[in-house]
């Protein structure tokens, strides 16, 4: 006889196992690199045997997409509490005001920006992530869209729209906060937003 919430209990240990194994990969992968760490390393760390590994990931690439997934969907959620918290009501600032969380989050956590590496834009748009992120709290790119389509009712294709901005935002602040290429970050922003802001009206 099986005893009433122990299926309750494997669930939840198998969950921790896997966010063992995430949260080890992304401490091993921004201390030593991707290309430097190990499988055995990763489960080492995470306390588990080394089958364990294969039973949530087909290999390393796997584990590190889906801790891509997984920090820019958490990026993108807490920029969308931040906006929300504001009170801000022009439509085309609230995005202003997100992308600005984001970068200034990027800026003090380098570590973070290196990692997803310019791929930002796969919180949103990877149509896997929801099937695999247990975390996601609510539809970022629906709200982003709702958002977006209020600035103004010429945007023929809000997810579109969404795209370029999050891909010219990821793509052109890992230059600008890594290299100072073409100006450093605090100096680049303004010129970033006004082409957020042309790309709305």
């Amino acid at each position: 006889m099986v005893k009433f919430g122990t299926s309750k209990k494997v669930e939840e240990k198998k969950d921790e196992k896997e966010k063992s194994l995430l949260a080890s990969a992304f401490d091993l992968f921004t201390e030593k690199g991707f290309k430097d760490t190990s499988i055995q390393e990763i489960v080492d760390k995470a306390g588990v045997a080394k089958g364990t590994f294969y039973l949530y990931f087909k290999d390393k690439y796997e584990i590190q997409n889906r801790l891509i997934m997984k920090k820019s969907n958490e990026l993108l959620n807490s920029a969308l509490k931040h906006v929300d918290k504001k009170n801000i009501t022009d439509n085309k600032e609230r995005i202003i005001e997100l992308i600005d969380y984001i970068i200034n989050r990027f800026n003090r956590d380098k570590l973070l920006l290196k990692f997803i590496s310019k791929n930002l834009s796969w919180g949103i748009f990877n149509d896997k992530m929801n099937k695999v992120l247990k975390e996601t709290e609510q539809d970022i790119l629906e709200l982003f869209k709702k958002n977006i389509a209020s600035c103004n009712s010429k945007i023929i294709n809000p997810e579109v729209t969404l795209f370029m901005i999050i891909e010219l935002t990821s793509s052109t602040v890992y230059n600008s906060i890594v290299y100072s290429n073409p100006l450093p970050i605090n100096e680049y922003k303004p010129y970033l937003y006004d082409e957020i802001r042309k790309m709305l009206s």
